[in-house]
Order: structure tokens, then sequence, then C-alpha cells
């Protein structure tokens, strides 16, 4: 896994997936768990550097 996000890209996806779980654990509502994982993808995601969305599209934001 190649590094294929800049470090803007990575902190807005590190201050989303903080914000996602938050609304996640606010309340009892079924689709929540569905914001977890979307949190938990974005927070991998922001850890890693790599998104395997953006290598199957071929993009990358690091230059």
């Amino acid at each position: 896994m190649t590094v294929n996000e800049s470090t803007t890209d990575r902190v807005i996806r590190f201050v989303l997936a903080l914000v996602l779980l938050y609304f996640a654990f606010q309340s009892a509502s079924p689709w929540n768990w569905v914001l977890g994982v979307v949190a938990a993808v974005l927070l991998f995601t922001a850890i890693t550097g790599f998104c395997a969305l953006y290598r199957v599209l071929g993009i990358s934001t690091k230059r």
C-alpha cells in the first residue's frame, strides 16, 4: 500500500471520522451503525494514508 493521500486530505478525513463517531454514539437510531462503519473507514484511511477507492480510480492527492 503506497500513500496516495495528502496531509490535508488525511486531516479532513480524521476530523470527519471523529464527528461521525460522535454522532454515531449520540442516539439509538438504527442508522448509527452506518455512521460508525463510515467513520471507521475514514479513520483507517486517515491513519494509513491509503485510499483503495483512489487507487481504483487512479487518483492521488499526494504530490
